[in-house]
């Protein structure tokens, strides 16, 4: 079986950057641990770094455990992160409808990003598992 390289190192450690509050775990799809870690601050650090040294095995993780596709994880997560309120990662997976009331409404009053921040590999893996090709 050819191994999926769908989630990128380089992409999980910008975010780890910003990984005290558990952008690179919901990115690798560990949304408990990632809001763990936005509530404590990376266990006060000391997970953050730690971090540093798990993120290849969260990148082998991920990457066998979501579709590849036509729709590009890195992409998805980078607008979700840093333009997230303006819907802008909803748009780019084809979801014009609620990236528009996400534009519209601050991210659907941050609740919203939320749950993208959950569920975006689980959205994504579906989107490319329903696509052809």
């Amino acid at each position: 079986m050819q191994q999926r390289d769908n989630h990128s190192k380089l992409i999980g450690y910008l975010l780890w950057l910003f990984g005290f509050l558990g952008a690179h775990r919901f990115y690798y799809g560990k949304p408990v641990t990632g809001t763990i870690w936005f509530f404590t601050l990376g266990l006060l650090g000391i997970g953050w770094l730690i971090d540093l040294f798990l993120i290849p095995g969260m990148d082998r993780d991920a990457d066998l455990r979501f579709h590849s596709g036509a729709i590009d994880y890195n992409i998805a997560w980078l607008l979700l992160t840093f333009l997230g309120v303006l819907g802008v990662h909803r748009m780019y997976q084809g979801k014009w409808p609620t990236g528009i009331l996400y534009l519209l409404t601050g991210g659907l009053f941050l609740i919203g990003i939320l749950y993208d921040f959950w569920t975006m590999n689980q959205q994504i893996s579906l989107r490319n598992a329903s696509q052809p090709g």
